[in-house]
């Protein structure tokens, strides 16, 4: 059995997969069942929320999931799920799965990943005990009036929360496959809202996460909300036009994210990616942009070793160079192309496919080159340029099988040397023509919860004022 485990673990595994699968060979034996597996996951959660230094809500949370295939003589797949890791519960959830594969789908059938008892990467994920929920209530408590005293303008922080979580992962099949993860992970969310009289409220907010509710950045957090609030307050409207733009890492990597079908190969086979079979290894971006998918990256915390079908996550090269190198796949999807999965695979009788954790920077000397030529000095003597800050709206207004988007966003104008909020605008564009119009990047690499970025720099796109 493959398990991975935190370097300092506190808590006894609630999952005990040789103890389970022993039990789901026994069960499917007497049911005639030849071929299944099982994913499970379980979670302990406390959080908290507070609003002017009262609590708004405490919570804690005990879940668990459990998802069960079986195929059939066909070949059929059948998927139940179920809550109960009882005999009974077993029992019936694989029952349930047999008498669902008469009914799969067999022009789509999943079978077991070919790397599911591959050798998996040995993550350091110290795993840390919970604290009591009435220490998380004064910790929050205290943020909050941190905050709060930090301007006169920022009157509330309407969206607060501080949580934890202990959990497992594993993956069991009957070809032997066993796999386990256990890891705790902590967050802390403030979004401060601030008003003057006679002036719109303006908002912005910071995220900190960490492995433990002791290990979280909580004064970092508060400088990150409370700076970012302040410099919304003096805002003026932004002309209609076209605009070079500057992306900060959490904006770009929210809207790559939001066209990750691009790289999906389940996407591309379903027909609805802008990609097709036949784009693998033609350019797609800039000669200076790489892109890779890297769920093993030590800034993704509560990283998984493995995916839904127990393939080892990996870091995959999707952009190199602006060429397009890999798409994320199943075992499916992989088999449909003639690869290897790629470690990117939920569970289910049609498995979907997503990224992990995105690593976005610059290819070769030529980035570089371009890099050291940005700056705001070389926008000091009236050519304007827009700081995208946050995106907003992305379900909404991305049509990604179209490439084109229409997002508000929150930012500042810098001309002449003086930078100023925006009041309220939406930058629109397509995709495709926005990674070919990239012009260098700006900055370290800033880690993130979504991924790796630094600043980036695109010209040409159109910005709407507000009318």
């Amino acid at each position: 059995m493959e398990t991975m485990t935190g370097t300092a673990a506190t808590e006894a595994p609630a999952l005990n997969a040789d103890h389970l699968r022993a039990r789901l060979e026994q069960l499917a034996q007497q049911a005639g069942i030849q071929q299944w597996d099982l994913g499970a996951s379980c979670s302990t959660d406390t959080s908290v929320q507070v609003d002017r230094g009262e609590a708004k809500q405490m919570k804690g949370a005990q879940r668990s999931a459990i998802t069960v295939r079986v195929w059939n003589s066909a070949g059929l797949v059948g998927i139940t799920s179920t809550s109960d890791l009882s005999e009974a519960g077993l029992a019936k959830a694989l029952a349930g799965a047999r008498d669902a594969s008469a009914f799969g789908n067999a022009d789509d059938t999943p079978a077991f990943s070919p790397l599911a008892s591959a050798p998996l990467e040995n993550l350091d994920q110290p795993r840390h005990g919970a604290v009591s929920i009435l220490a998380l209530l004064h910790t929050l408590k205290d943020a909050e009036q941190q905050l709060l005293d930090r301007h006169p303008a920022i009157e509330t922080v309407p969206y607060n929360g501080l949580a934890q979580r202990s959990s497992e992962r594993l993956y069991l099949n009957s070809e032997g496959a066993c796999r386990h993860q256990a890891l705790s992970t902590a967050s802390l969310y403030l979004y401060a809202r601030a008003e003057e009289a006679g002036r719109k409220p303006r908002s912005a907010g910071a995220v900190r996460l960490a492995y433990g509710a002791d290990q979280l950045d909580i004064a970092g957090c508060i400088d990150e909300a409370a700076l970012r609030t302040i410099s919304h307050l003096n805002y003026a409207p932004i002309e209609t036009g076209h605009y070079t733009c500057v992306f900060s890492p959490e904006a770009f990597l929210d809207l790559i994210g939001a066209f990750s079908s691009l790289f999906n190969a389940r996407a591309v086979l379903d027909g609805v990616s802008l990609s097709s079979r036949e784009s693998l290894g033609h350019p797609l971006a800039v000669p200076f942009l790489n892109l890779h998918d890297n769920g093993l990256h030590p800034g993704n915390i509560g990283a998984s070793a493995f995916d839904g079908e127990g393939t080892p996550t990996q870091r995959l090269a999707l952009l190199e160079g602006g060429v397009l190198k890999h798409f994320l796949h199943s075992e499916a999807t992989a088999r449909a192309f003639g690869v290897r999965p790629t470690g990117h695979a939920g569970m289910g009788a049609k498995v979907s496919v997503g990224p992990d954790y995105f690593e976005i920077g610059p290819a070769g000397s030529a980035a570089d080159g371009l890099a050291g030529q940005l700056g705001l000095d070389r926008f000091n003597h009236g050519s304007p340029l827009v700081v995208i800050d946050s995106l907003s709206a992305l379900h909404a207004g991305v049509k990604a099988s179209q490439g084109s988007f229409s997002l508000p966003f929150d930012g500042w104008l810098v001309r002449s040397g003086e930078t100023i909020s925006i009041e309220a605008a939406t930058v629109a564009g397509d995709i495709r023509t926005v990674l070919n119009a990239l012009i260098g990047f700006e900055g370290p690499a800033k880690v993130g919860p979504d991924g790796v970025c630094p600043h980036v720099w695109v010209d040409g796109l159109s910005i709407t004022g507000e009318a």
